[in-house]
């Protein structure tokens, strides 16, 4: 079977992050490229950092989610170089994490509580859930979150 490129691109917005399953690799940014090669099918993916513990986990997931489609030829091309930033993020990306309750990364803005958009927020440790991820305080209305470090 062949698929399309936006086919694929499609189904693959389906694949969750391991670590934040409200967000898809997709709109992570991880999945880089999508291309066929004859009769077999290339995703070139970057994890978020080269240490990534969830790498083997996302590179199975796709290889499981496309031979689901009835792709069984794929070849994965991990590509560590340009490296990934959170400008990757889809601005989609951005609203489902602050949905899923973690502060999306902006450099350029406050940081704002996901739950009700204060800025009257502290940082509480630069180590959250995961490495990616920093735990901040909300001031106003008290609740924990994460905030996805900016890099």
């Amino acid at each position: 079977m062949t698929a399309s490129v936006a086919q694929v691109w499609e189904w693959l917005e389906g694949v969750p992050d391991p670590e934040i399953p409200a967000i898809s690799i997709v709109d992570l940014g991880i999945v880089r490229d999508v291309a066929w090669s004859g009769d077999e099918l290339r995703v070139a993916i970057t994890p978020t950092y080269s240490g990534c513990p969830a790498t083997s986990m996302i590179q199975r997931d796709i290889v499981s989610a496309l031979h689901e489609h009835g792709l069984d030829r794929v070849r994965l091309d991990v590509e560590l170089s340009p490296p990934w930033t959170t400008a990757a993020i889809s601005a989609s990306g951005h609203d489902k994490l602050r949905a899923y309750g973690i502060a999306p990364p902006n450099p350029d803005i406050a940081v704002a509580c996901p739950r009700c958009g204060s800025t009257a927020v502290e940082c509480t440790s630069t180590f959250g859930s995961t490495p990616c991820k920093s735990l901040y305080r909300c001031t106003a209305c008290r609740e924990p979150f994460d905030r996805f470090k900016c890099h």
